[in-house]
This record gives C-alpha cells, sequence and structure tokens, in this order.
C-alpha cells in the first residue's frame, strides 16, 4: 500500500497539477477512459480531475489562443501518479496494452513504473512503490537505477483481473521538471524545505521530504540555459506544494525571501516561480 508518511504531516508533498491543453474534450477523454480519473468538477473550458471523488489530483484547462505544446523548453518532464500498490500497476499495465497505448516502462529499485503522453505530449507517469524497507541509502543517497520492468510478471499477477479506474488511494507522488539550470534550482527547492536525497549523473537532482525517494526531479536533459515557453503554450501551468502547519510554510516563505524571491499572496495560498518559471502554488 502507498506508505502514507510521505504524504502526511510533516512532510512536504504535491498535492495537485495543473496543465494547459489544446482540446479540452479531447484530453478529457483521455484522462478518464486512459488513466482512469474521475471528474470532481467542469466548466466549459476547464475539468477538475480525482481519483477518490472528494481530493483534486489534476485540472486540466484550455486557455483562449491556446497553442500546441512548445519543445526543448522548461517545464513539465512528467507528473506521476502513485498507485496503492503493485497489483493495481499491473492491472493498469493490462489495460494499457489492451488499448495498444505507447508506453515506457522502467525499474528504479525503489519503484516499478509506466510512462506515456496525453494527447498534447505532457508526459505522465504511473507508478508503485516497493516498500521503504527495502531501499538502499548510501551516505544520505537513495540508490535508484533505470532497469528493464518485469512486464511479464506484472501481467501474470494481473491475470484476469479487471482495470476499472484509478485507485482510490492513488495521489500525485511526484513531479519531474526540465530547468536551465541546477545550482540556483536546487538552493531554490531547498529554501521550500525540501532535501537532496539523489543525484544523476550531474544533470538532474531528486528532491524530497522526509526521506522519500523523490517528490521532485529536476534535470537539465533540453539544455543548460533552456528557456521557458510561452504563456499561451500547452504544458505546466502550476503544481502545489503541500505544507503541514502554517509555521513551516512561513519559515519555507522567509527562506526565499531572503534568496531575493517575493512570492505572492492568492487567496489563502502563495503562488512563486522557481528559477525556470515553473509556477508553484504553496498551499496548507
Amino acid at each position: 500500500m502507498v506508505e502514507q508518511q510521505f504524504f502526511k504531516y510533516p512532510n512536504l508533498f504535491i498535492g495537485h497539477v495543473e496543465l494547459k491543453v489544446v482540446d479540452l474534450e479531447r484530453s478529457l477523454k483521455f484522462y478518464k477512459e486512459t488513466i482512469g480519473f474521475h471528474v470532481l468538477r467542469r466548466s466549459h473550458k476547464e475539468a477538475v480531475l480525482t481519483a477518490n471523488g472528494r481530493t483534486p489530483l489534476l485540472t486540466i484547462l484550455q486557455p483562449n489562443n491556446i497553442q500546441p505544446k512548445q519543445e526543448q523548453t522548461t517545464g513539465l518532464y512528467h507528473f506521476a501518479i502513485l498507485l496503492p500498490d503493485r497489483l493495481s500497476l499491473a492491472k493498469v499495465l493490462k489495460h494499457l496494452r489492451e488499448n495498444r497505448i505507447p508506453i515506457g516502462s522502467s525499474d528504479h529499485f525503489v519503484s516499478e513504473a509506466l510512462y506515456l503522453e496525453d494527447p498534447d505530449g505532457n508526459g505522465i507517469e504511473i507508478y508503485s512503490d516497493r516498500p521503504s524497507t527495502e531501499w538502499k541509502w548510501q551516505d544520505s543517497q537513495v540508490i535508484m537505477g533505470i532497469d528493464p520492468l518485469d512486464t511479464q510478471g506484472l501481467l501474470q499477477l494481473a491475470g484476469d483481473s479487471a482495470w476499472k479506474a484509478l485507485p482510490e488511494k492513488s495521489v500525485i507522488g511526484h513531479i519531474h521538471l526540465h530547468v536551465s539550470e541546477l545550482t540556483n534550482t536546487e538552493a531554490f527547492y531547498r529554501a521550500l524545505g525540501f532535501e537532496t536525497v539523489s543525484r544523476l549523473g550531474g544533470r538532474a537532482v531528486f528532491i524530497s521530504s522526509g526521506k522519500y525517494h523523490h517528490h521532485i526531479g529536476l534535470n537539465t536533459w533540453v539544455g543548460v540555459g533552456a528557456q521557458p515557453s510561452a504563456e499561451n503554450n500547452a504544458g505546466l501551468k502550476f503544481f502545489s506544494i503541500v505544507y503541514p502547519d502554517i509555521a513551516t510554510r512561513d519559515l519555507a516563505i522567509k527562506r526565499l525571501k531572503e534568496l531575493g524571491y517575493e512570492p505572492k499572496v492568492d487567496g489563502e495560498s502563495f503562488v512563486i516561480h522557481d528559477p525556470s518559471e515553473n509556477m508553484i502554488k504553496i498551499t496548507l
């Protein structure tokens, strides 16, 4: 089962992702029929999606004058849906195979993952964690890899069981971003309250709260100095970081201001852009 300690007090975690899409109806069909979300509420240009019928996890928005996703820019690499157990992942794999959805896959040692894209090219990871007692750490760094996924073992596990939708206990496990550089970006996210738990070849950093394997991934794989896409391009609108209490949130705001950032009040949240212009909502 999902180890809930990584997604509740006193840890920080990703609560919600909002994406800009070119065609709301096309995207809504995909996220319902292929991914398995339920619609929590919708309007003419926006749909809020959920797994349990109560908690918003993903919003898809069709802005006016929206343009296709711009490649080789900073922004979303993928957002990741964490399933409650391996059987759930097996059912998803079977469902995607039966519907001939193109996917990638990997065994990351700490987790097993499937990868695909939505109709706008927004990356999605669907994964299940191995028990945290099986994760290996060395000098405060978690060991992750990129091994072939045991797809046959998963399909055997799925057997004749039917896929219906995302399990109710699914959450946003992490988000992975293209960024323009790592030094200032890592300092920014550490000011938010995260710890660095893994590095990959000098071009990717993974950070987390509470010794999770990662709540956020940061990479420069589209190139150091990459620029953000235009506001009217499809892609990431924002993601939210959930804080356990006001004191922890306010301490993060203080650290950000000391680094020269100016979070802006947005209702009960704060809005801030990271050094690569990725928008974040700081929430409780």
